[in-house]
């Protein structure tokens, strides 16, 4: 008896301008990538964000209210993110305070 396996990959053909076939091209080659592993990528990607983006969290009253009330809550400064904020940038800085 014959068994008969179930295809696990679908092709999926699509019609570009010439122009997004090279920016998609190029984009590929700076990654070390195919065509198609990169363009499969970017739209697994593209697809997680829009589903992560419709995620429905579900909480009780009160977890919610505590929610609100840690987001009302004041920002605290974080000292290292300070510090590094208050550098001046490498471009900024004259070529010779550089190295």
């Amino acid at each position: 008896m014959t068994k008969i396996s179930q295809r696990k990959e679908h092709p999926i053909s699509m019609r570009l301008p010439e122009a997004d076939i090279a920016l998609i091209d190029r984009a590929a080659n700076a990654r070390g990538r195919s065509r198609t592993d990169f363009v499969r990528e970017a739209a697994v990607r593209a697809a997680e964000d829009v589903l992560m983006e419709q995620r429905l969290i579900r909480m009780s009253a009160d977890g919610f209210a505590h929610f609100i009330d840690h987001l009302a809550q004041p920002a605290e400064a974080v000292p290292e993110l300070v510090d590094v904020l208050k550098r001046s940038a490498p471009w900024d800085q004259p070529s010779d305070e550089r190295h």
